[in-house]
């Protein structure tokens, strides 16, 4: 929610950093909702609906409204796909990092 709220506020000046949030949103509709729907051969997959109905619309949509008002081109395109990609991948790196012997804390005494 709070990045939502802060791709709002940035999207007039960094047009790029703003389309992360709409590119994540299309990253994670594609590979966990529909991708596995169809890997799954018509299975159904939770947020299979919103995923269709709500992000692919919403992440379009937020994609081409910025075309029409200021270019961001292919490589900005790109950018805001790689920023969208950072955020997907940042939780399932933080669980993967949670049981390194760094990250385990024991309670002195």
């Amino acid at each position: 929610m709070v990045l939502g709220i802060v791709a709002a506020e940035v999207a007039p000046r960094l047009p790029v950093i703003a389309l992360g949030f709409p590119a994540l949103m299309l990253i994670n509709a594609t590979f966990f909702h529909v991708g596995p729907f169809l890997v799954m051969k018509g299975r159904f997959s939770p947020g299979l609906l919103s995923a269709v109905f709500l992000f692919y619309p919403l992440g379009i949509a937020s994609f081409r409204i910025p075309h029409l008002a200021v270019t961001i081109g292919a490589r900005g395109t790109f950018e805001a796909f790689l920023i969208g990609t950072l955020l997907m991948a940042a939780p399932i790196v933080f669980v993967k990092l949670k049981n390194k012997p760094y990250f385990q804390q024991r309670p002195n005494g």
